[in-house]
């Protein structure tokens, strides 16, 4: 294979060395520890969906895997600080020999999600596909087949990585043949692309690096101790950089990150961040610290004197916090204070610091806008450092979630799409069901008004969101298992994940350090790039993305225009030499001799800036080319889609009441406890999951209030079963303070095993349900009631 006729190329028993982006060593030549003359050290990466790309270096002998090592070089300081691999990455090797490694090609022979399987031989698996691609774009068109989306080798560049378009070189395969349905947003961040969106024209983001310039430090449900805990993650730069910055964090959990910082925890109710962030509103505006000056200069909609022409009078943001607007409510802590479960004297104490700060920076995780308003959530929390003032300056952010580096690697290429039709990510399944229903009024439909057909053929690589990751779990499987519905499921993965249970045929893949690629990573001041290389025996029949759509491409007719006359090694020596050279970036052959190559910042400075500075030189991507707190696009479509009973799509940022929200009082009746997912330090998303190691070292178990277990006569680790409309969980119950009354929280990314009634393997998506956000259309998985009682 390719990957192996080229470790000659990569770095063997001798030394690695690190270089940074000027050219200068950063260090002496560092030698890894090496037993035997017999060890070979090569570079990988775990690329898996945390955004980090940590390299790693892989120490086999004879082929196989002795131990798993990582970024050891440099002297560590700020300016050359090691991007150290977490528990995750180090544990590699599990993942390479896992028991439930997918060995060979496969095909179904049993109900689909059953999981029975027989072995067949690469060339029939190749005939299959080709075979139905072909009958399905011929019955149905190309809008019927859909590359699903997926994230379990996200950051690979070349070799596969990306959430969609089957791993890139399948979207390229697929255009030739006359395109795909596409797909627009993400799972992880779709509400805050989308609030930025129609509020800023994009997501404007300071750098965690702006924390040195801070006099205080406010963030909603951000949580880089667990989500972000490499040397190249945010918990590393809030260690570093918000050392002795007075911070407070809004959660419902008090999380790793709120232990490790020692900061105030302020526990509010799941989906009610924008009920705070109002009366914190209303505390600013009545103490005359909003910034008029700047309000009026750089935004539309404030007041009544800046709102659009043909806006209704007093549908201002102002008057809305005032209690002048259409509802009369005047958004006071008191009115906050029974919605959150934060008292009306801590908001106005979070006030008074809020308006005291010189350079406050108030951000937020992706956490508390995967919600049912979850768009609202985001927008609220930008009108915070807007009020005051506080953007485009040092030492302050905008409210989204904090920047790291930026390495705009050209990812490999996949043409132009001939087929204009898009959908919500999210959406998907819905267009498995009813896809000739879907509208753009109706469901977010893109480049057409309605699809012409549903999905007949679902593309699956590196990714579990065929099932595990995406909502109500049960309903899915009902889709799924219907074959008149959607005709075809491929599945090109490595293990055996409860989405691959679902394939017609399944594929074994290569895992990250089993391949070439180039891997970057965004560390806050010196980021890295690996040269991936591999010297791994792989004892399996696996195949990498770009073999498998070439075989797919020769039975097609297409392989000429697929492959372009190069290897994928070839390929993968082009692209990044094209990217390398525009940069001043080594080439292909000198990475690969160093191993990785530490990037000086990169990052975004301070959001805002340019635009703060001279807003006429510098418009927004909005229509107006301001910050739009009013939106007359919004206002439009309030106008003009079709919503589901109770949804709304407000002009300005404004709390929204949801089903299944804590003011959800019928459902509360026989459901009281409100459910959110949490990220664990042993699972990214649900990579990881079935290693041994990562599980003991995180227990999967609903973390319950003692107040709560009291009243439900649960005992700690004791079982107990977690009831939703959608379905039932059986797991054991951590009873800690750590949670909040009322609130309950499941670690997301558990593989579903539901071979019953009841899911015994705690995946959270058995019990959320399948309600896309007004605005976005995105995935609403914190929003949830539940009940839970001993098993």
């Amino acid at each position: 294979m390719q990957r192996r006729d080229f470790l000659k190329l990569s770095a063997t028993a001798g030394a690695v060395s690190c270089v940074t982006a000027c050219g200068s060593k950063t260090a002496e030549t560092v030698t890894p520890p090496q037993p035997d003359a017999q060890e070979q050290v090569n570079w990988g990466s775990c690329t898996c969906n945390c955004g980090h790309s940590c390299p790693l270096q892989v120490v086999t002998r004879d082929g196989d895997i002795v131990r798993i090592e990582t970024d050891n070089l440099g002297d560590d300081s700020w300016e050359s600080h090691q991007s150290r691999a977490c528990a995750k990455g180090r544990s590699f090797k599990k993942k390479v020999y896992a028991a439930d490694r997918l060995k060979a090609p496969m095909k179904r022979i049993g109900k689909r999600g059953e999981g029975r399987f027989v072995e067949i031989s690469w060339e029939e698996a190749f005939d299959t596909i080709a075979a139905e691609l072909r009958r399905v774009i011929d019955t149905y068109g190309n809008e019927a087949v859909y590359c699903q989306y997926g994230s379990g080798r996200l950051y690979s560049w070349f070799s596969g990585g990306h959430w969609n378009g089957g791993g890139r070189w399948g979207a390229k395969l697929l255009n030739l043949l006359g395109g795909y349905l596409g797909q627009y947003n993400t799972y992880s961040s779709g509400q805050a692309s989308n609030a930025g969106q129609y509020t800023f024209g994009g997501r404007p983001v300071s750098g965690y690096a702006e924390l040195q310039n801070s006099d205080f430090y406010l963030s909603f449900g951000h949580n880089p101790g667990e989500t972000e805990m490499s040397g190249a993650g945010g918990g590393y730069d809030l260690s570093v950089l918000a050392k002795g910055l007075e911070t407070v964090i809004v959660d419902p959990r008090y999380t790793d990150t709120l232990v490790s910082k020692e900061a105030k925890w302020l526990p509010i109710r799941p989906g009610t961040d924008a009920a705070l962030c109002e009366a914190l509103c209303y505390e600013i505006i009545t103490r005359g610290a909003a910034d008029e000056a700047f309000l009026n200069r750089y935004c539309v909609g404030y007041d009544n004197q800046t709102l659009p022409q043909g806006a209704p009078a007093n549908a201002d943001f102002k008057s809305h916090i005032l209690g002048g607007g259409p509802d009369g409510v005047a958004k006071t802590p008191e009115y906050a204070a029974p919605i959150t479960g934060i008292a009306a004297d801590e908001i106005r104490a979070l006030a008074t610091k809020l308006i005291a700060a010189e350079a406050p920076f108030i951000g937020q995780g992706l956490g508390p806008q995967r919600q049912a308003n979850g768009e609202q959530t985001v927008r609220a929390i930008t009108m915070l450092p807007l009020l005051l003032g506080k953007v485009g300056l040092p030492g302050t952010s905008t409210g989204f979630t904090p920047a790291k580096n930026v390495f705009p690697l050209t990812l490999s290429p996949t043409g132009a799409n001939p087929t204009k039709a898009q959908i919500p990510c999210f959406m998907w399944s819905e267009a498995v069901a009813r896809g000739e229903e879907m509208t753009a009024l109706k469901d977010g439909v893109r480049g057409v008004d309605q699809l012409s057909t549903g999905i007949k053929f679902i593309w699956n690589y590196a990714g579990n969101a065929l099932i595990n990751q995406h909502s109500d779990a049960n309903g899915t499987h009902r889709i799924l298992e219907d074959e008149s519905l959607c005709e075809f499921i491929l599945v090109h993965d490595v293990q055996m994940t409860p989405s691959a249970r679902y394939a017609d045929i399944l594929l074994p893949d290569l895992t990250d350090v089993e391949v070439n690629d180039i891997s970057g990573n965004p560390a806050t001041h010196a980021g890295v790039i690996t040269a991936m290389t591999s010297a791994i025996r792989t004892p399996f029949e696996a195949k990498g993305c770009f073999e498998v759509c070439l075989e797919v491409a020769r039975r097609l007719g297409v392989e000429r225009e697929y492959a372009e006359g190069r290897s994928y090694q070839q390929w993968l020596e082009h692209l990044y030499n094209g990217f390398a050279a525009s940069k001043g970036y080594p080439e292909y052959a000198e990475l690969v001799r160093m191993g990785i190559y530490r990037v000086q910042d990169t990052t975004p400075k301070i959001g805002l800036e340019a635009f703060v500075d001279n807003p006429e030189a510098n418009p927004l991507a909005t229509p107006s080319g301001k910050i739009e707190i009013y939106s007359e696009t919004l206002a439009q479509m309030a106008q003009s889609w079709v919503l589901p009973e109770g949804d709304e799509i407000p002009a300005i940022p404004s709390y929204v009441r949801t089903w299944e929200g804590y003011e959800d009082v019928d459902t509360r009746a026989e459901y009281p406890l409100q459910l959110i997912g949490h990220h664990t330090k042993g699972r990214t998303h649900s990579s990881f999951h079935s290693n041994r190691w990562m599980r003991e070292a995180v227990e999967d178990c609903v973390w319950i209030n003692p107040k709560d277990a009291q009243e439900r006569m649960i005992q700690s680790g004791s079982l107990v079963l977690i009831r939703s409309k959608r379905g039932q969980v059986r797991v054991r119950a951590r009873i800690t303070p750590r949670i909040m009354p009322g609130v309950v929280s499941l670690p997301q990314g558990a593989w579903r095993n539901n071979a019953g009634e009841v899911d015994d393997g705690g995946c959270v998506n058995t019990l959320t349900a399948m309600r896309p956000t007004a605005i976005g259309k995105c995935n609403p998985q914190h929003t949830n009631l539940v009940e839970i009682t001993p098993a």
